[in-house]
């Protein structure tokens, strides 16, 4: 009993530390955004502000267009998680019930493609694109986004589809439902926290994408938010720290609260797929 209690501790300890490693760069933007231009240059640098202020953040919004850029990069990231979502789960669910070649190609075609780095595919995208006329256009961003976006949807997919038991699609079979029937009833409210959480995926990806955007959107007006945070950094790589903080702490939010509002949904959804198997 001791040692179950030990081993408990331990992990609760671990898992704290590990939360504090994760927090200490949020909050520490969070801090730098309320500082003072005088206070930023401080050589003893505090946690907490001596005399929060606004100013970085109006600063940010008067030197460059955050608003605009916010708006492209929700329509580029909103576009490419649907249409991810749209073409994985049918992909996942073949994937993950018929073991064919196929199948297993296609799985290997998963694990192969995470393996390249984003230099490698650059220049040959480019020129697709070029051909295809979509550079600097959302279209080809949205495009780039789901094709980079795709593979790892996928797996998470079929791990979620294999997840569920197809002895319910075979009972629900028996009772005479038929295959769209039985998807639409019985798999699909059970694959819906794996759908939302691949969906939330692949919008976070795309949201925070920086080097696709930066090749491909050449003018300012289409420009999307990871991008323009670079605007901050001057020419001769001294940045305006406190706007430059207060707008890259802005860029957090929209991922933060889209996560705070479905995790539960996502809860909800996995303990009613457990009470259903």
């Amino acid at each position: 009993m001791k040692t179950s209690t030990t081993g408990r501790v331990g992990q609760y300890a671990a898992l704290l530390a590990y939360l504090v490693f994760l927090a200490f760069p949020f909050l520490w933007l969070l801090s730098t955004a309320f500082k003072s231009p005088r206070e930023l240059g401080s050589l003893h640098p505090t946690w907490i502000p001596r005399d929060p202020t606004l100013d970085n953040f109006r600063q940010a919004f008067d030197e460059q267009p955050l608003l605009r850029a916010a708006g492209n990069s929700l329509l580029a990231a909103s576009a490419a998680a649907v249409i991810a979502v749209l073409i994985a789960t049918p992909l996942a669910y073949v994937m993950a019930r018929q073991r064919t070649r196929l199948a297993k190609a296609a799985t290997g075609w998963v694990v192969v493609s995470q393996a390249f780095p984003l230099v490698l595919v650059i220049i040959p995208l480019f020129l697709v694109l070029k051909n295809l006329r979509l550079i600097n256009s959302q279209a080809g961003l949205v495009m780039v986004y789901v094709v980079w976006a795709l593979p790892f949807a996928l797996w998470m997919l079929v791990g979620y589809v294999r997840a569920v038991p197809a002895e319910l699609e075979e009972a629900a079979a028996v009772d005479g439902a038929g295959r769209l029937r039985t998807l639409v009833s019985v798999t699909a409210p059970l694959l819906t926290p794996g759908i939302v959480a691949t969906g939330l995926f692949a919008f976070i990806t795309a949201w925070n994408e920086f080097f696709f955007a930066l090749v491909l959107l050449k003018t300012p007006e289409k420009q999307t938010l990871p991008v323009v945070l670079t605007h901050f950094i001057g020419a001769e790589g001294v940045a305006d720290l406190g706007p430059l903080a207060a707008a890259a702490f802005l860029a957090t939010l929209p991922s933060l609260i889209i996560f705070a509002i479905i995790q539960r949904r996502i809860t909800g959804g996995m303990l009613a797929g457990a009470v259903k198997s």
